[in-house]
């Protein structure tokens, strides 16, 4: 074995035994860039000089008191000035173009928001832990309804973004009474059971609420791993349960807020609009920037199960008696069903343990997952608040193993980077933006609007997950070494080869091609790509390609490139010679990027 390549990758940082506060201020440059890269979509050299200037709980309380940045808005701007009179065609045209991958991209890389005569969006982490709950609380354009309907998405994303540090049980009920929810998993218009008329209440949200938004299958010690009874684990719930649940989500229908109610024996046909008593607002799904898509779903009486009893969910101190729910009006039995599952035990670390994954580390140890759920569970407070989500997030990313696990837990530690995030990172890393430097209309942001989809080339794209668990399963384990040793990797669900060609190519592309003084590559000129600005790195490849590798280690591996990828790097850039190229700093830059971006090392977040 080679001297270089016998040097280690792991992290050697012997003093970090305990004697610094992990969670107090960044000791390096190193340590803020990968803070920011599970708390942001990706690290500045500004966002690294603020922190280390602020420090952690500083940076952190800035950003809970940022305002939210969202979609809506931009729509309805964007509809203002391609429709500014009234086309039925208009919300397609819009959900056709990518105008939610628009402002979805100026969100999460803080981009000039034209819609908000330029203002830049400084909500990253609010706007990564939205992204994070969006993998959670699935809804999806892969819906035939929803694809038509970009307001509706766009509301929902809006939802989860203004939720994103107020109280899990809140979040739990605006996810549920929320019309993009009620289509997407078909509680809305859900009617309880006639026997005559062959109709039984739908028990698909009855089924995911539980499965997929808060306990799981299995019960769960605190510390997330499973209960055993006789060596098995046991359920949390039954089709009991999810028949009672069930019957609880009987009743809901689109909000006839601002309009007028057509009746037929008591059940609600259509809303008419106020102004044209000919137009109907929802006889079913109907424009896209009418309200009734963003408002919160209405209970319709009628339609609602009140006479029978429900079984919910038993378990130890549940408040109902034996978890069955006594009759009662629609909002009635959905408040008390929720509160229901939200005091359930597994609540803490089932959710813990996924924000834990989707921020900092597949493969949390059992005391990390359960120091997150005791936060869960009380915050620490002078109130005792169950579910509150800024105090989770700030217990994520302040635990000591999310700030030395990479150390300590160095053979198990990290995840594999999601595709989308890989994109935002680099965007984030060399400023990109459109050659006007925001995304007015017709100047719009094309790099997340390609075709073939940009869910179908890296296999992740926004609101697009082809069910509703996700792109990837969070107890996916890749079969080989790593489902042998008992471990997870839910990214990997989707790194097929498909993907892992396709990533590639569009790396290439956005590497080689989208910057800001290319003149060769086609499309570059549209108004609309994101160009990266490489001018500043170019001058010191020429003449530092030492030093060039080493501020992307900083800015998009933290720090941790192993001493033998460094190595390989330099030496193939001083290999590069003047008489070679047209712009040896910027050949270089183009070769030290695509090597790193699609090298195993940083491919995986540690």
């Amino acid at each position: 074995m080679s001297p270089v390549r016998a040097q280690s990758h792991f992290p050697d940082q012997v003093f970090r035994s305990g004697f610094e506060a992990l969670s107090g201020s960044p000791t390096s440059d190193a340590d803020a860039a990968r803070f920011l890269t599970q708390a942001s979509f990706g690290a500045t050299d500004a966002e690294i000089a603020h922190l280390r200037v602020v420090g952690y709980d500083g940076w952190l309380n800035e950003q809970f008191a940022r305002p939210a940045s969202l979609q809506a808005p931009y729509l309805d701007w964007v509809m203002q000035l391609s429709c500014p009179v009234d086309d039925e065609y208009c919300n397609v045209v819009a959900e056709w173009t990518g105008t939610r991958s628009e402002i979805w991209a100026i969100n999460a890389l803080g981009r000039p928001d034209p819609s908000r005569s330029g203002a830049v969006p400084t909500d990253q982490l609010r706007q990564r832990v939205a992204f994070a709950l969006s993998e959670i609380f699935v809804v999806s354009n892969s819906n035939g309804t929803l694809a038509g309907q970009p307001w509706a998405l766009a509301s929902y994303y809006d939802m989860l973004v203004d939720d994103a540090f107020g109280n899990y049980r809140s979040l739990l009920e605006d996810v549920t009474k929320h019309p993009a929810m009620g289509v997407f998993l078909s509680s809305i218009q859900n009617q309880k059971a006639n026997a005559d008329a062959n109709i039984h209440p739908d028990e698909n949200y009855a089924r995911e609420i539980n499965q997929l938004f808060s306990i799981g299958l299995v019960q769960l010690n605190l510390d997330g791993t499973p209960k055993l009874l006789g060596g098995q684990p046991i359920p949390t719930y039954d089709q009991a349960s999810v028949r009672g649940f069930a019957a609880v989500f009987t009743g809901w229908n689109f909000n006839s807020f601002g309009c007028s109610v057509e009746y037929q024996d008591g059940v609600p046909l259509c809303c008419h609009n106020p102004d044209n008593e000919d137009q109907y607002f929802w006889c079913g799904p109907s424009e896209a920037e009418d309200p009734e898509w963003q408002l919160p779903m209405q209970p319709v009486e009628v339609w609602h199960d009140n006479t029978a009893s429900k079984q919910l969910l038993d378990y130890p101190g549940v408040a109902l008696a034996g978890g069955v729910l006594p009759p009662g009006a629609a909002q009635a039995e959905l408040t008390q069903a929720l509160d229901n599952i939200f005091h359930h035990p597994n609540v803490g670390p089932f959710i813990g343990k996924q924000l834990i994954q989707r921020l900092v580390t597949s493969n949390p140890s059992p005391a990390y997952v359960q120091r997150v759920a005791q936060v869960f569970n009380d915050d620490g407070s002078s109130a005792h608040v169950r579910g509150n989500l800024r105090a989770v997030v700030r217990a994520i990313l302040l635990d000591p193993e999310a700030r030395a696990g990479h150390w300590q837990r160095y053979a198990t530690y990290g995840k594999l980077r999601e595709p989308l995030l890989k994109l935002t990172q680099i965007w984030r890393a060399l400023h990109a933006r459109t050659p006007a430097g925001n995304a007015v209309r017709n100047n719009r942001i094309r790099s997340l609007n390609t075709w073939p989809p940009l869910v179908d080339m890296i296999g992740q794209s926004p609101l697009q997950s082809p069910t509703v668990f996700n792109f990837f399963k969070p107890d996916f384990a890749p079969s080989g070494e790593m489902r042998a040793a008992g471990l997870v990797g839910p990214e990997f669900q989707i790194l097929t080869d498909t993907t892992t060609t396709s990533l590639a190519n569009m790396l290439f592309w956005e590497v080689f091609c989208n910057h800001t003084n290319n003149q060769s590559c086609w499309g570059t000129d549209d108004p609309g790509v994101l160009l990266m600005d490489q001018d500043a790195d170019a001058v010191i490849a020429e003449g530092n390609p030492a030093g060039l590798i080493d501020r992307y280690n900083l800015l998009l591996m933290s720090g941790q490139m192993s001493p033998f990828m460094r190595e390989v790097l330099v030496t193939r850039l001083n290999q590069m010679l003047p008489a070679d190229y047209d712009n040896l700093g910027l050949a270089r830059v183009h070769e030290a990027l695509y090597l790193i971006l699609t090298s195993p090392e940083y491919s995986i977040q540690k």
